[in-house]
């Protein structure tokens, strides 16, 4: 395949999950493009994604990317609650919470989202923490249902 900046590498995911872990544990960032729709409208199919090295703390509301530890599966969702044995994560766009993971399965966060080659804050800044309380209630799909039509209307009369 070709894209316009040459061609897409397609790299299977237990590779490319061993690929972003060598990289961002040199502590440099990883950038790929987004494959899916379980972080949308946050995340989006084809977004560019940017994955860096952990912070000491992780947070509710935190996206990072992990290896599921029974498919060894690359995933980027976020963090829905943590407790003393490790994080419970969820994807914007799914209803139900993955199995609990620990720190040693987390290869990195994400820190940066660009779309169309503009930068997305939405869903990484300081509401996050309020994303992941109403993900981890079930409330935020069906708000995000409510909020679309409203939010495109508004979107095409401010163009």
């Amino acid at each position: 395949m070709q894209t316009m900046d040459g061609p897409l590498l397609q790299i299977p995911n237990a590779d490319f999950a061993a690929l972003m872990s060598a990289v961002v544990a040199r502590g440099l960032p990883f950038r790929f493009q987004a494959s899916g729709s379980s972080m949308a409208p946050f995340i989006h199919n084809h977004d560019v994604v940017i994955i860096e090295p952990l912070p000491d703390r992780l947070r509710v509301g935190d996206v990072i990317a992990y290896t599921c530890p029974a498919s060894s599966r690359l995933i980027v969702h976020r963090i829905v609650r943590l407790s003393q044995s490790g994080y419970t994560t969820r994807g914007d766009n799914t209803r139900q919470s993955d199995p609990p993971i620990t720190r040693s399965h987390v290869l990195g966060r994400v820190t940066h989202v660009e779309r169309n080659n503009k930068p997305q804050s939405w869903g990484l800044g300081p509401h996050k923490t309020l994303i992941a309380a109403l993900s981890r209630r079930g409330w935020l799909i069906p708000l995000i249902n409510v909020l679309r039509p409203p939010f495109r209307l508004f979107k095409q009369i401010s163009q």
